[in-house]
């Protein structure tokens, strides 16, 4: 419900109804007062979870997330394409890039309607790029050389179409199979057991090294010409750290003032899509000016915008994804393996951005059948990723759960209008086909600032932690460093590993040239197995954290309930306490809002603890 002001001459006050809940605001404010306003007050969202905002602010808000989870949705089909041999095949790429657009709308939707419930966006996932990338670097999946010689492919060639075709359906069907391993965890409440023992230090070398592994694309890309990769990482570093509190005047028209500006800060949401869009220009300058090279030998060849041709004339308007696109998929065995692996990371990621996203947007910590369902629903997502030919899952966005706390709007049907957004640009061929004649070192000089971000946004996960332990820091150095050794140390040698089993070598090959992988399970086996308190393992703060957050919301847990009146019919089956992902109404657990003026430490009984902790967890 959009917010109303009404005037009743209490003490010349004017009142904000929302939810019910009346906030005053002095009107007869001398221009040199000031009015203190608590940090409380100040980071509570404008627009609850079940708030609708305005119609044109909705539409705004939507097209504003899709820019923001823009970054990193296109660049997930342009690393895979190496991998799959399409580096010189732009048109397929644009398919691509339109397919994942196309899915992570498709899913969004089915999230914020079935799943958690939250406002947040689904999308492609780098914890699933890091194993599709080992896999694909098999000696048995290694790109011929001559797709390697633009010169030498011919995209309409059958001997090139089943060349990647062959690759993407053995990845995709490896996916759909790895992501029933999501469903099963989601859906039968095992999520909330495995957290138990999956803590920061199991987290941060698992995220930090997706970023890490990355470096060689990055590098690559940026490589192709310095001089506008460098451009384009000074100028997002620019909107996005210097000049993201500069606000942009911009006309705007209501009814109670009229025709006035508004404060838009562009800078702050929309760095990384403003940084391409500037190098891009710069890039089409030089080139229409005969700065940059005609010669495809030399360097720098790679930076004019004409390198493509005519790929946007020959994309077509309006495309259909569809499952089975690419044929028949196919299933590698090794390959399912090293994809659990990143999956496993991804839920770890995602069971914190719903917790994060619940305190943006003003809704009290998610219960143990939402946080079931949704991941759950990602599970679903992510099968229906592969079956669509992404060549990757999905999963939620931690970028798009930032935005909140900027614009403080958590409303989800913002986040439901941005996930029909995404189906509709997913559906336009020569949008994605646009994406794909991005200059490739503005690409690059992107995927240094993107990647550096999460190889950051992993370490960061530590602060829990005690880092003056030095058990703290021998887990976190020796999981990260032996990730960084052992997997290049058998990409020099891909013969190291001869066990005579076929199948077993593929499976340990994945595994243990996929950087995260090793992190991962090493972080999580001295983690567990080293003697720590709770403290050094960062396993404390959480739990109280959401405690005095749930204090704070105003926002009934019913916000959780499965849509359409379902909660409703179910309520009366006593058979619904087993489920894990249905909420049951029958007993509901206890909302913290009644126990404010308790301490935990003064609880009458364990029993009311684990009531409580339970709910956290």
């Amino acid at each position: 419900m959009a917010p109303q002001n009404k005037t009743d001459g209490r003490d010349n006050l004017a009142f904000e109804v929302k939810n019910g809940i009346e906030l005053p605001e002095r009107n007869d404010k001398k221009p040199h007062e000031t009015i203190c306003i608590s940090e409380e007050d100040r980071n509570k969202p404008t627009y609850c979870v079940t708030d609708v905002p305005p119609w044109h602010f909705c539409i705004f808000l939507a097209i504003q997330h899709y820019l923001t989870a823009f970054g990193a949705t296109f660049s997930i089909p342009l690393i895979l394409s190496e991998g799959l041999c399409l580096q010189h095949d732009s048109l397929t790429q644009s398919r691509l890039i339109n397919t994942i657009f196309f899915v992570s709308g498709l899913c969004t939707v089915l999230q914020v309607t079935f799943g958690v419930r939250l406002p947040i966006i689904q999308g492609g996932t780098f914890s699933l790029l890091t194993p599709a990338m080992a896999m694909l670097s098999m000696p048995e999946w290694e790109c011929p050389a001559w797709t390697q010689n633009a010169t030498l492919v011919n995209t309409s060639s059958p001997v090139f179409v089943e060349v990647w075709q062959s690759r993407l359906r053995t990845l995709q069907g490896s996916i759909m199979v790895a992501s029933l391993l999501q469903m099963v965890v989601g859906f039968s409440g095992l999520i909330g057991f495995l957290m138990r023992f999956i803590g920061p230090l199991t987290i941060a070398p698992i995220v930090s090294l997706i970023g890490l592994s990355l470096y060689e694309s990055a590098g690559v890309k940026a490589g192709s010409h310095w001089g506008i990769s460098a451009l384009t990482m000074v100028l997002i570093i620019l909107f996005s750290q210097y000049l993201r509190r500069v606000p942009i005047p911009v006309p705007v028209y209501n009814k109670t003032k009229k025709l006035h500006t508004s404060k838009f800060y562009i800078f702050q949401t929309m760095p990384i899509l403003l940084g391409i869009l500037v190098s891009w220009l710069v890039c089409y300058l030089l080139t229409i000016t005969d700065v940059l090279p005609s010669n495809p030998a030399q360097y720098g060849y790679l930076a004019r915008t004409d390198v493509k041709g005519n790929l946007v004339n020959d994309a077509s308007w309006f495309t259909f994804p569809y499952p089975g696109q690419w044929g028949m998929p196919a299933v590698s065995l090794a390959g399912v393996l090293g994809l659990m692996a990143g999956i496993m990371c991804s839920m770890a990621e995602s069971v914190g951005d719903y917790h994060a996203c619940a305190k943006l947007s003003g809704a009290p910590p998610p219960p143990k059948h939402a946080i079931n369902r949704g991941i759950g629903v990602e599970g679903i997502g992510t099968l229906l990723a592969g079956a669509f030919g992404t060549g990757n899952g999905t999963t939620s966005f931690s970028e798009n759960v930032a935005v909140l706390g900027i614009t403080k709007v958590g409303s989800r049907t913002v986040i439901l209008l941005s996930g029909v957004c995404m189906i509709l640009m997913g559906m336009l061929g020569k949008i994605g086909a646009i994406f794909t004649t991005i200059p490739t070192p503005v690409v690059g000089g992107m995927f240094m600032v993107m990647f550096g971000v999460i190889t950051a946004a992993g370490i960061s996960t530590i602060q829990s932690t005690d880092m003056n332990s030095s058990r703290t820091i021998f887990i976190l150095g020796f999981s990260m460093f032996s990730a960084l050794t052992i997997p290049h140390s058998i990409l020099k040698d891909p013969d190291m590993i001869k066990t005579g089993i076929k199948e077993l070598d593929q499976v340990l090959h994945i595994l243990l040239t996929t950087h995260m992988f090793v992190g991962g399970i090493l972080g999580f086996f001295l983690d567990n197995t080293i003697p720590g308190t709770k403290r050094e393992r960062g396993l404390v703060w959480d739990k109280m954290e959401h405690l005095e957050d749930s204090k704070k919301t105003m926002v009934s847990d019913e916000l959780y309930d499965l849509p359409f009146g379902i909660t409703s019919c179910l309520s009366s089956q006593s058979w619904v306490r087993y489920i894990p992902f249905c909420p049951w109404k029958g007993q509901r657990t206890v909302r913290f809002e009644s126990l404010q003026q308790q301490d935990i430490s003064v609880w009458p009984s364990s029993k009311s603890q684990e009531v409580i902790l339970g709910y956290i967890l």
